[in-house]
């Protein structure tokens, strides 16, 4: 395909599928590595796709960058290669073996790139990038990671075992134990290195462990090791599971319509159905594609689009959109968009590309390492070789200068202060119900200004209730009898709420005779002698005269944004049902305490604007209604540009374009998977006081980071004073190492006493 970018010429793009890219470190240094291969002129890694895009004039040589990504630890094909041929030299000998069962290529019908038939893929790729990544999916320990991380697990308990039994070999049992973790880590710090990341966080480790091993500290080099393993593998779980939602939206799409063609019906793949093709949907089925519908009517169950918490009647001429859910009657549509551009795919690609827009985000241990790793050695060279070649000062003692300096900037304190403070953090809150994925999120939650809500299912419950009785004749308990009576064995959410709040009066639906639905209009049926209907109140005016007092109730109970049922026995009204979804228990005060912080709240809803504004004002927050998943992605995006930090809060498949566009996404706990997923956190237990317990708890956590960087750094500042001026020596630097790090960690545990609830 050929392609001009902004800036540049025409440049041919070709599309590759990456395997093993789990973060946005990895993405970085897949950037850095190609950008320097001649003839590229620009490149877009997405990690969300596991794909990267190159922008390289016509005809150039793609398999040097084929071969620095496969170098680096990464699987590489071409998109559209289906056939794993290996390409001639770009096998690597690694530690250990990529499984590559995991790839998830995303090669939607939209992508219309035009690629060549070619693949890298490296036999034994182990993710040199600073991830040793088995497979994204199923259990971690079966990961090449997980073996790796075990390994070093058990490699250190034996060493402490042996070092129990045969005290004179402790110390080289536990330089044993670090090499099983040490050795892969120390490749890739060398493999970055080559290609332009010389201080990683990889190289950073390597520096500590090696300068343990040199003062004879190898059990606690070998802990830090293990300590790292055990977060990269964490990591790159998340991450699997992460990239493993973007392909469940794609599963609510039907893999099969039933096309109708010269009067017959017949089965094909959903897949291959074009515009204006004509398709049934029986009733129950999820509509195969976006459409119109010709002919047919039922209810459309929309809350997988557009969050709309009651299902939306629809006859001719109305819209329907694809993973959608078909109601109670059969309905005839004209396909209007192919597979690749229906609804579900629109929200992949909008997911995708939110993701993908994101700055990366570079740890600050590894952007504080490009300055102090080598900032150290420096220091420690200059005390050891300067003073005896500029005086008679003796090489022995300067030399132990230099190793006690360079054991006092062993950042082993460094290493473990953030990840310490942000593994108690995370635990703290997972006690809670908060699910915060990783580090990043845990300390942007902290500069949060903006919050936008979903309705359904978030600032509400989800699920419609009844909030008014209005008895014609007879008392509640005998209006809710008959209701019940109807309603009973359906599962119409509007039905459902009727029933439960039967049940919670002790009310026992009776048994109906002639019970029958009637599509789009009601149930009928009789009780008692007495013939029933229950419906709309639309439906109910057909069939008799609503006085005026009784028409004005409606009225104000739909203003109200309430849905009304009207019960009719024989020709007369019995009485008046009002539902609603109504707002979580703790939201209005939840709302209230986030404006005392100072953060704008906004409402983002796909619900109809009556029924979102009267729920805004009893919430007191600003409503933005009847939105598809682009609009509140938009809007998201608008918020950013005017300077805030937003974070996006929301439940379903709908949501997930804006919670991946925000800075932070929040996922509710009652919410679909695919929102768990794309979203940065979840509040498990669905609460929405827990969002203000998540930025509390960020704040929290990025103070005690603050701390510990100052005890790690200010101790070594201290001690490498005392050394240089002859106070202090090896020990002491031991001591100053040892004792930091164990400082940092008990100061990181404070964060596991989780603060009552407000």
């Amino acid at each position: 395909m050929i392609a001009r970018e902004p800036g540049m010429g025409i440049a041919q793009q070709t599309r590759y599928r990456i395997e093993g890219m789990d973060c946005a470190a990895c993405a970085a240094k897949i950037d850095k590595a190609v950008r320097g291969v001649p003839g590229v002129e620009g490149v877009a890694v997405s990690v969300t796709a596991g794909a990267m895009t190159v922008h390289h004039a016509p005809g150039s040589d793609l398999q040097p960058v084929e071969k620095r990504v496969s170098t680096l630890g990464y699987g590489i094909a071409r998109a559209g290669d289906d056939h794993a041929a290996e390409v001639a030299g770009h096998r690597h000998d690694h530690d250990h073996d990529h499984d590559h069962g995991h790839a998830h290529a995303h090669d939607h019908a939209h992508d219309h790139t035009h690629v060549q038939q070619a693949v890298a893929r490296p036999e034994a790729a182990i993710g040199l990038h600073g991830h040793d990544h088995g497979p994204s999916e199923g259990p971690w320990w079966r990961s090449r990671k997980g073996w790796l991380t075990i390994a070093a697990g058990l490699a250190l308990v034996a060493a402490y075992a042996v070092g129990k039994l045969v005290p004179s070999w402790a110390t080289y049992a536990f330089d044993v134990a670090m090499l099983v973790g040490l050795v892969p880590i120390a490749r890739r710090a060398l493999v970055a290195a080559r290609y332009g990341t010389p201080f990683s966080i990889e190289m950073l480790m390597t520096i500590a462990a090696v300068g343990a091993v040199l003062i004879g500290a190898g059990e606690e080099g070998a802990m830090v090791v293990f300590l790292f393993l055990i977060g990269e593998l964490l990591e790159g779980v998340a991450a699997g599971r992460a990239r493993a939602s973007i392909r469940a939206l794609g599963e609510l799409v039907p893999k099969t319509a039933r096309l109708e063609e010269d009067g017959q019906l017949r089965e094909v793949a959903a897949e291959t159905l074009g515009v204006g093709a004509t398709i049934l949907v029986r009733p129950g089925d999820r509509i195969p594609a976006d459409g119109v519908i010709l002919s047919g009517d039922s209810a459309i169950d929309e809350a997988p689009v557009t969050g709309e918490s009651v299902p939306v009647r629809k006859g001719p001429d109305a819209v329907v959109f694809a993973g959608t859910v078909n109601g109670d009657g059969v309905l005839r549509v004209r396909v209007t968009a192919g597979a690749a551009d229906n609804t579900i795919a629109r929200i992949v690609k909008l997911v995708e590309e939110a993701q993908e827009s994101k700055a990366p985000t570079e740890r600050f241990i590894d952007r504080f390492s490009r300055y102090y790793t080598p900032g150290v050695v420096v220091v420690a060279a200059l005390v050891a070789i300067l003073p005896p070649l500029l005086t008679d000062a003796p090489w022995d003692e300067w030399i132990y200068k230099g190793l006690a300096i360079l054991l006092i900037g062993c950042p082993c304190a460094l290493v473990i202060s953030t990840p310490a403070a942000i593994a108690a953090a995370l635990s703290a809150g997972a006690r809670r119900g908060l699910l915060l994925k990783g580090g990043v999120v845990l300390e942007n939650l902290g500069r949060v200004t903006a919050i936008a809500f979903d309705k359904t299912g978030t600032l509400t419950a989800g699920k419609p209730k009844v909030t008014d009785l209005v008895a014609i004749s007879g008392d509640e308990a005998a209006l809710l009898r008959r209701a019940a009576a109807l309603e009973a064995g359906s599962s119409h959410p509007l039905a459902v709420a009727i029933l439960a709040e039967a049940a919670s009066r002790g009310i026992a639906a009776p048994a109906t005779q002639d019970s029958k639905a009637l599509g789009g209009k009601g149930v009928t049926g009789t009780l008692d002698g007495v013939a029933l209907f229950l419906g709309s109140a639309e439906a109910a005016g057909e069939r008799v005269a609503l006085a005026p007092e009784l028409a004005a109730r409606i009225t104000a109970f739909t203003e109200a944004g309430k849905t009304v049922s009207v019960l009719l026995a024989g020709d007369a009204v019995a009485g008046l049902i009002a539902m609603r979804d109504e707002p979580r228990p703790d939201a209005a005060s939840a709302l209230a305490r986030l404006k005392q912080d100072g953060i704008v709240t906004v409402m983002l809803t796909g619900d109809n604007p009556r029924t979102a504004q009267a729920i805004g004002a009893q919430l007191g927050l600003e409503v933005r209604a009847g939105l598809m998943p682009e609009d509140k992605q938009r809007i998201v995006a608008d918020y950013r540009r005017q300077g805030h930090v937003v974070a996006k809060v929301g439940d379903g498949i709908n949501d997930a374009p804006a919670l991946a566009a925000a800075d932070i996404g929040i996922a509710m706990g009652g919410g679909t998977d695919v929102a768990l997923e794309t979203a940065d956190a979840a509040a498990l237990h669905g609460r929405v006081g827990d969002i203000g317990a998540m930025i509390a708890l960020s704040k929290r956590a990025m103070g005690n980071i603050h701390q510990n960087i100052a005890i790690a750094l200010g101790l070594k500042a201290v001690f490498l004073v005392t050394t240089i001026i002859g106070l202090t020596g090896l020990w002491p630097a031991i001591l100053a190492d040892t004792g930091a790090t164990v400082l940092v960690t008990l100061n990181a545990l404070r964060l596991l006493r989780v603060p009552a609830a407000r």
